[in-house]
């Protein structure tokens, strides 16, 4: 093994943290110098982020080789032609890096690379005997991200695991799935940090059944949900929301339009029904009463504009992540007063169904909440200013066009699983399985002959790891307020060895136990900088964060040196005769 020496080593450690970081993570990685930013989302490793990196691909490797997986390296310059079959050129829209050569041909910076994987088997295989088969690389990508930030969480450039699978049939698909899965698990188990695994939608890839490993964080950028009681768990953006039972409607009243004058809100509506149309059953009106009608456009990735309205009971808002899930690869835009004149028949502000949905003639697509279901009864924009309807009902005064899950979720929602509260919390995308099916082997044309000698579309899955951003993830969990506190397994190396003091007996005796330690297969990195006060060492150790510090220095008299746990602060004398066996017992448990 090897001997890093800090004297000259390609290192320079900060006090400060850097003036674009937010997240501990990102200002930490920095400081202790393992990355520098180049510019926004784009970071040099450097020489301890290297070792870093590698050794979380190492993690990936070994657990993807442990299930049969086979690793390849495709280009990252990739021709238009195979995204253009599938689609994908348009659908990625302004989301990916593109170039002509001197020929004036189309390419890409791959994004991803199912195209790739597919069309690789399609030209080796043939017949149902060569799978199933599993293929992964490990490789840098590239999205041209309209907000990068987080550092290593949200990079225009990163590096990836994609893995794929390809089955003859659903039976060989979900074996492959759990194969993956349970490689994942231990993935994340060697990383060191907490995660869940939650239901996801599978999003502009296509797929069916999709699952993701969110490392929790207080700051992460996912919201995802779960059920105390019954281990439900799920992305915000998965969740299906228990739509009620159908009701009669007899017995409602026919619709009536009133006047509500200054009632353009929810609140402000509330206030004027409760003023000047009490309910009958002397129950006050409330925000749920309600039901809200937000427009908005919709962008397609052929350029497309198409407004859409959506009804969601009063007392939500609209979720735009969840929103722009259900409808990738659409981008969701506001809109504008131009879109209004565009559309005279919405009247902003007071917009109701009546308006809208199968039985109108708007040309607006318009879907609801699936709270929203036949029999329900409304109060909602009476589409002209200052006027509201009320006993507007679901199936007889408004039909929508569907539903659609837009509307945000809350603690205390009922569990889709048991009916119980459900939890929010936050979490950082580390892992993302799902069942592609043959989306992309229809496109592409990957059929093989099966048993009884016919052409059979082949059936895939498809299997991503965040690597770069892995590290950062974990330096996001392990961290206390002086530095990084690595993982043992992915740490740049396994033993910080500090030589303190201006004696040259104990920078020899460093470098000796240096050596000594590095012959029996112990990575060290040596801060042996002459000149160097012992508290810019101490400092500069506790930043790096390796989980084993050795300090050699005033001890050295008295024949002992000094042990310290970087994650526990425990310190601890041990003699400098024996202290290479101590140390391996130490690193190796």
């Amino acid at each position: 093994m090897s001997v890093l020496r800090m004297s000259s080593l390609f290192l320079r450690t900060l006090r400060e943290d850097p003036a674009d970081a937010e997240l501990p993570s990102h200002k930490l990685l920095v400081r202790a110098g393992y990355i520098r930013r180049v510019s926004p989302g784009i970071y040099t490793w450097l020489p301890l982020g290297m070792r870093v990196l590698r050794r979380v691909e190492t993690i990936v490797r070994e657990e993807m080789d442990a299930i049969g997986a086979q690793e390849l390296l495709f280009p990252a310059l990739l021709p238009k032609e195979p995204y253009e079959a599938t689609g994908r050129w348009t659908e990625y829209g302004d989301n990916i890096f593109r170039l002509k050569d001197r020929k004036g041909a189309d390419y890409l910076l791959g994004p991803t690379h199912e195209e790739l994987f597919t069309l690789t088997v399609k030209d080796l295989f043939s017949s149902y005997k060569d799978l199933p088969v599993s293929l992964y690389q490990i490789q840098t990508k590239y999205r041209d991200e309209a907000r990068p930030r987080a550092g290593l969480l949200r990079g225009r450039e990163f590096v990836m695991k994609d893995s794929y699978s390809f089955d003859i049939d659903e039976a060989g698909l979900d074996k492959s799935y759990q194969l993956h899965r349970e490689a994942y698990v231990r993935i994340f188990d060697r990383l060191g940090f907490h995660y869940v695994i939650v239901a996801a939608m599978a999003g502009a890839m296509g797929g069916s059944k999709s699952e993701e490993f969110l490392a929790t964080a207080e700051n992460g950028e996912d919201t995802y949900v779960r059920c105390p009681s019954c281990g439900y768990a799920a992305n915000v953006e998965a969740v299906r929301v228990p739509a009620p039972d159908e009701r009669p409607y007899d017995a409602v009243p026919a619709a009536h339009t009133e006047l509500t004058p200054d009632s353009p809100t929810i609140a402000t509506l509330v206030d004027c029904l409760n003023q000047r149309y009490p309910k009958a059953d002397g129950t006050a009106w409330s925000a749920p009463d309600t039901l809200k009608t937000v427009v908005v456009m919709l962008v397609h990735p052929d350029g497309r504009r198409e407004p859409l309205a959506l009804g969601i009971p009063g007392d939500r808002e609209v979720d735009e992540k969840r929103l722009g899930a259900q409808v990738e690869p659409a981008v969701v835009e506001a809109f504008t007063e131009s879109d209004f004149a565009a559309y005279p028949t919405l009247v902003k502000g007071y917009m109701g169904p009546q308006a809208l949905g199968t039985a109108s003639a708007s040309g607006v697509r318009f879907l609801v909440d699936p709270r929203v279901v036949t029999g329900t009864a409304w109060v909602a924009g009476g589409n002209a200013h200052g006027y509201h309807a009320l006993d507007l009902v679901a199936g007889r005064d408004f039909v929508p066009d569907g539903v659609i899950e837009a509307a945000e979720v809350r603690d205390g929602d009922a569990c889709p699983s048991c009916g119980l509260g459900l939890e929010s919390a936050r979490g950082i995308e580390m892992g993302h399985i799902f069942q592609l099916g043959r989306k992309y082997a229809e496109a592409l044309d990957l059929k093989v002959l099966d048993a009884s000698g016919r052409l059979t579309t082949v059936i895939m899955g498809s299997y991503g790891v965040g690597v770069s951003r892995a590290v950062a993830c974990v330096a996001e969990g392990n961290h206390d307020e002086i530095g990084l506190v690595w993982p043992r397994e992915v740490a740049p190396t396994d033993v910080h060895l500090v030589a303190t003091g201006k004696d040259e007996e104990v920078f020899v005796a460093a470098e000796s136990l240096a050596r000594e330690l590095s012959a029996q297969g112990v990575d060290v990195l040596l801060d042996d900088r002459r000149g160097v006060s012992p508290g810019v060492k101490f400092k500069d150790s506790e930043l790096i964060g390796v989980p084993t510090i050795v300090v050699v220095g005033r001890g050295l008299a008295s024949g002992t040196v000094e042990l310290k746990d970087r994650r526990s602060g425990e310190r601890r004398e041990i003699a400098l005769t024996g202290a290479v066996a101590e140390i391996i017992r130490e690193i190796r448990g």
